[in-house]
């Protein structure tokens, strides 16, 4: 069904219409009631010599817990709502990306001992 007919048939006003398998924009704000980032035990690490700035992170995560910073030209990390599920290091295609266990970390995510 085109998008014209799925919208006629739906009755959806024009102002919310959204071009078939499109993201709806929205404005991304913090919720600190939603920190997820306490749950990590490893963190992602970047290597901004290596980065090519892709954005593999920042479309891949689930969470994101990725930006660019235009200004700076690099990819900033927000530890607050990374849950560590690594996928970023995973699609990282210039291996820009390490992991480092949480705990190497001043203000890291307390735990009652080392995982290994």
């Amino acid at each position: 069904m085109s998008k014209k007919k799925y919208c006629e048939k739906f009755n959806v006003p024009e102002h919310l219409q959204v071009p078939l398998g499109a993201c709806i924009p929205a404005p991304v704000k913090e919720q600190k009631a939603m920190i997820t980032g306490n749950w990590r035990t490893e963190r992602p690490i970047i290597d901004h010599e290596k980065c090519n700035l892709c954005l593999n992170c920042f479309i891949y995560c689930p969470d994101s817990s990725w930006h660019l910073d235009e200004e700076e030209e690099r990819m900033v990390w927000n530890a607050d709502y990374c849950k560590g599920c690594l996928v970023c290091v995973s699609e990282c295609e210039v291996d820009a990306l390490s992991t480092e266990n949480e705990l190497n970390f001043k203000g890291g995510v307390v735990r009652l001992d080392k995982p290994y």
